[in-house]
């Protein structure tokens, strides 16, 4: 039987700069939702004698999922924002009403969510934009042995700050590869600064 995870409340910081009347609440009971969904779809699986779905994808599918559940779960619960109706739009959460039927294929005014394992928040984009932007940072157990007793996935860090075009650096990319861009070394302190929540062994 997995062990349901738990926001520690006590790890949220109180002086943060939220944008479009954010609650730290909306945020925890994202963390929550997402929490809610691991403990059932692992315990349903380890009922079946299927490995954890924490084991069973790949970390970029992971982070896309984490990413689309966190998205939704923050724009069920925030008062202003909403999910940007646009396919692959940009941010993944507009401020509502502000566009037309709430899709825009770029826009300024609401959030962009991603997730990575990186501590600290790095994380790639597909390029440099003026941007709220908020990372989740999450934990994997991948090496506890019997696997069943695994840890279940956790949110460790979670960030959120208006960073601008110049605060990314462009990656060199393969010839197949698609170009990305990464926040340099003064927009990854701008990221930190305005962290949202934090456990002790981050």
């Amino acid at each position: 039987m997995q062990v349901r995870e738990k926001v520690d409340t006590a790890r949220f910081n109180q002086g943060a700069t939220l944008p479009y009347s954010l609650r730290l609440d909306d945020f925890q009971i994202a963390m929550e939702d997402v929490y809610d969904f691991f403990f059932d779809v692992n315990n349903f699986f380890l009922e079946r004698g299927l490995p954890r779905l924490d084991d069973l994808l790949r970390p970029a599918n992971m982070s896309g999922l984490l990413s689309d559940m966190l998205t939704a779960s923050v724009a069920r619960h925030s008062r202003t924002l909403v999910q940007n109706c646009y396919h692959n739009g940009h941010p993944d959460l507009l401020l509502g009403g502000k566009y037309p039927n709430n899709s825009a294929k770029a826009a300024e005014e609401g959030v962009e969510i991603k997730t990575t394992r990186k501590k600290g928040g790095a994380v790639d984009t597909h390029g440099g934009r003026n941007q709220w932007m908020c990372v989740f940072v999450y934990e994997v157990d991948s090496a506890s042995e019997p696997a069943q007793s695994r840890h279940s996935m956790r949110f460790a860090e979670v960030y959120l700050s208006h960073v601008g075009v110049e605060d990314f650096r462009k990656n060199p990319r393969g010839e197949l590869g698609t170009r990305t861009a990464t926040l340099d070394r003064e927009g990854i302190k701008k990221l930190r600064a305005n962290w949202i929540y934090k456990l002790e062994s981050a």
